[in-house]
């Protein structure tokens, strides 16, 4: 029986090298597809990625060969006890919506606000708190107001069971 020497070859050590993951702030990727049919269908779509320590970028846009498609761009940036966001679609046609976002947290509180504003103007949005009392108990809100301007909240207390 032949004795089996413990460790790794060079190249096996090469492979592993290469086959690990980036640092975050090299990651990023870009991609696209043509897909076409007969009698002039088709489609080509196109993404791109780009990422760094605490941000991320996204942009996809889909366009057929009749003149309808779609964009769309997503950002996102991050720091410790905080968040903002924006996203946006718009189509060929002029429909979209734009959502902006932002969260902070950090000593007992927390809050979340996020907007939608519609091409034609109309504007949704929802606003959240949470607080902590210290006790085990907590105290949260959230409202929700529609594009004609009506709102409902919901608040109140949770507390955890011994």
């Amino acid at each position: 029986m032949k004795a089996i020497t413990p460790g790794l070859s060079a190249l096996a050590l090469a492979l592993i090298a290469t086959s690990l993951p980036m640092p975050a702030a090299a990651r990023g990727f870009s991609r696209g597809v043509s897909i076409q049919g007969s009698n002039g269908h088709g489609l080509t779509s196109n993404r791109t990625v780009n990422r760094q320590p605490g941000a991320v970028s996204a942009q996809r846009s889909v366009q057929g060969n009749n003149g309808r498609g779609y964009t769309s761009d997503r950002n996102r940036t991050c720091a410790p006890g905080s968040c903002t966001s924006e996203r946006s679609i718009q189509t060929n046609g002029g429909q979209g919506a734009t959502t902006t976002g932002s969260a902070q947290w950090g000593d007992g509180q927390y809050q979340r606000n996020k907007t939608t504003t519609t091409n034609d103007g109309r504007t949704l949005s929802r606003s959240t708190t949470a607080s902590a009392n210290g006790d085990g108990s907590a105290n949260y809100s959230s409202t929700v107001t529609g594009p004609n301007g009506e709102s409902h909240t919901v608040s109140g207390t949770v507390t955890t069971q011994p």
